[in-house]
């Protein structure tokens, strides 16, 4: 039998804190106004002599509440409000409110790469304080699930597993394959349960924390044995078998040598409509690492909770295509001991991570969003999509080509 000479193949390694638990937090909606009021009249025969008087004209009704939507010059909403109210004809005149989505997951406050209102926090033991960052340096997810939350988009995680045991991502896994030389497909490494939350852990379910794409469900392909360290011809097999089950998005945050057979792999899932997605290293440099240097691979770099570069963040415009948040981003560790627990001393259930391990699975995630909110798209238009409606932050066009991304703005 001939000798397997592939190149080892490594995760992207995160470093982690502490975890206990915390008390349940909701995030609350805004109560900002559109440019648009709501009325109701008692007489609609008199209506349009009262609009009138205001100079406003009618508008369309609200379903079946009787209720009007009268556009109004912008800053006079208030004084028009209040101008309705006092008419007699006029049952009640009321802002049309901006809805946002809110999550009643207990670490959702901490989730700084979805919703940043420049919030400081800790992570789960209280030993790593985080500074405050810098309000909307964030991916807009919570305003994108206002479009979709991606309900049966496939993402394909091919990482060390998926841990079965934690109840915010195990339940969202459709599939499970072992490529490694692992004896089993369960996670015992921890990094590919932190990415798979990242991606897809379930929403407004109390606990733990939400994905980017919450309505997503996960293909766990373990690439990675227990130690972290897999080949690039496990990871071949991984796509391969990704495609084969119906991946929409492929995510590999994890880092080789250049391969013929892993880009192979990475074209052939490319032709056949999977986004590719993967971390571009955490070397502070601008060596390209694979499959993320590939030309049908999305390279995502980090970012921090200001939109600056991550201090250990691969870099160069050249080659990496876009950038997301990686330093002390909340998802999900394994609910048993694992080695990236253990290497640290920590517990385990959820914690912070640094690294474009985790910069990868939020865009592939936004991917996916990008996949549910444009049935029929190709590949090659959802890829374009995720990346021309990037926030242009600081160091586009020199550590990165894009921007970071922005999951609204790529599924309107």
């Amino acid at each position: 039998m001939k000798r397997n000479l592939v190149a080892g193949l490594s995760a992207l390694l995160m470093t982690l804190a502490g975890i206990t638990p915390a008390a349940p937090g909701v995030a609350s909606g805004s109560e900002d106004m559109t440019s648009q009021i709501i009325v109701k009249f008692r007489d609609d025969r008199a209506a349009a002599r009262v609009l009138q008087q205001h100079g406003l004209s009618d508008g369309p009704g609200i379903g079946s509440t009787g209720a009007h939507l009268l556009n109004v010059p912008a800053g006079k909403e208030h004084q028009d409000i209040e101008a309705l109210n006092r008419s007699p004809i006029v049952e009640y005149a009321e802002p049309d409110l901006v809805a946002t989505a809110t999550t009643a997951d207990q670490y959702f406050p901490r989730q700084y790469s979805l919703q940043n209102d420049g919030q400081s926090f800790t992570n789960t033991a209280g030993t790593i304080t985080v500074a405050p960052g810098k309000a909307d340096a964030d991916v807009d997810a919570v305003e994108a699930w206002s479009v979709t939350t991606g309900n049966g988009i496939k993402v394909a995680v091919l990482d060390s597993g998926v841990a079965t045991d934690n109840p915010d991502i195990s339940p969202k896994v459709v599939a499970r394959a072992n490529f490694s030389t692992a004896r089993t497909n369960e996670d015992h490494y921890g990094h590919g349960t932190h990415v798979a939350g990242t991606v897809a852990a379930s929403m407004n379910n109390t606990i733990g924390i939400a994905g980017v794409c919450p309505g997503c469900t996960i293909l766990a392909g373990k690439v990675l044995n227990d130690s972290g360290v897999g080949s690039s011809s496990s990871v071949a097999n991984g796509i391969n078998w990704a495609v084969s089950n119906g991946a929409r998005v492929i995510n590999m945050s994890i880092g080789v040598p250049a391969s013929r057979t892993l880009e192979t792999a990475v074209n052939n899932a490319w032709k056949n409509g999977a986004v590719l997605v993967a971390a571009a290293g955490n070397g502070n440099n601008q060596t390209k690492i694979y499959p993320a240097a590939y030309p049908n691979v999305i390279a995502a770099a980090a970012t921090d909770n200001r939109d600056a570069k991550a201090p250990f963040s691969t870099y160069g415009a050249s080659w990496v295509d876009i950038a997301a948040p990686g330093v002390n981003v909340f998802s999900t560790f394994p609910n048993h001991p694992f080695v990236l627990g253990t290497q640290n001393n920590r517990s385990q259930g959820y914690d912070v991570g640094n690294g474009t391990s985790i910069s990868s699975p939020i865009v592939a995630a936004t991917a996916a969003l990008v996949w549910s909110s444009t049935p029929g798209a190709t590949a090659t238009a959802v890829r374009a999509k995720v990346e021309s409606t990037a926030d242009k932050i600081a160091g586009t066009g020199t550590f990165w080509a894009k921007g970071r991304v922005n999951a609204d703005r790529a599924v309107r």
